[in-house]
């Protein structure tokens, strides 16, 4: 699919990626729709982005994607006030750090709704009209920590295992309509997202400078993966390079590779 003149919906649009989505955005589309919660931020973005391109149409939307009312209400609003999308980017999501069992039962509900729910109902309600139109695309913001269970983020892994696995059926499903779907699946940007992530009194996780790309560069990748038609980018060499290794060495070595580091770090 082709972005210019595109119709795009983007969720978690008030920082981060999402943010940085509609920047890039901004000089090919023809309107966006920004998505968050968090309306003071949604309003700076929207009138810079129409300073710098007056032609563009921005429309802004305050919605708590982990609330699945304010979710059907903002759905219902897109069909009334007739807005069409023909590129949707679920982007907004949400993340956590530490031994699950010691995590916050509100924050892995909302985490497992908001990555997975929301994501899930956004694309069904958005997929028939894409399909009617012969055109449309899909880019579901993942993560490699998707690609393997990880030992303290395993809901959040979990549900980017999903939205991985999810994008890839998906795609499948829609050869030959006109529609594409393609997964972004990065290792460490630095955003806000590890630190709303982090649990009090931790530090940030960001992990080796190696491996840690811009989210300018992950966002170009990821546009340019899409007008490419490709299923899945990673963003950065050695990220490629570390998650192919990964996703073929067997799950019996990786486990007694996680229970050796746990003894190196006393853990029993």
């Amino acid at each position: 699919m082709k972005l210019v003149d595109c119709d795009a919906l983007i969720t978690g649009a008030s920082a981060g990626i999402g943010r940085e989505f509609a920047r890039q955005l901004a000089d090919r589309a023809r309107s966006l729709i920004l998505v968050a919660r968090r309306d003071e931020r949604l309003i700076e973005l929207a009138d810079q982005l129409q300073r710098e391109h007056p032609k563009l149409l921005v429309h802004i939307r305050k919605v708590d994607l982990a609330d699945l009312g304010q979710l059907q209400a903002f759905l219902e609003s897109l069909d009334r006030d007739k807005l069409e999308v023909d590129l949707l980017i679920n982007n907004a999501g949400l993340g956590d750090s530490g031994p699950f069992a010691k995590s916050d039962p509100d924050r892995n509900k909302e985490m497992t709704l908001v990555n997975v729910a929301t994501l899930t109902l956004v694309t069904r309600h958005l997929i028939p009209q894409m399909i009617a139109k012969h055109r449309g695309a899909i880019l579901n913001v993942s993560s490699s920590a998707g690609f393997l269970p990880i030992p303290g983020s395993a809901v959040y892994a979990a549900t980017k295992a999903y939205v991985t696995s999810f994008s890839e059926a998906l795609r499948a499903e829609l050869r030959g309509t006109g529609v594409s779907v393609c997964a972004l699946c990065p290792g460490p940007v630095v955003t806000e997202f590890q630190q709303v992530a982090k649990r009090e009194g931790a530090q940030p996780e960001i992990g080796p400078k190696f491996l840690v790309v811009s989210v300018e560069r992950a966002v170009r990748d990821a546009l340019a993966a899409l007008e490419a038609d490709r299923p899945l980018v990673v963003p950065g060499f050695a990220m490629k390079v570390l998650m192919l290794i990964a996703r073929v060495i067997p799950m019996p070595v990786m486990r007694l590779a996680a229970r050796l580091s746990r003894r190196r770090r006393g853990v029993a």
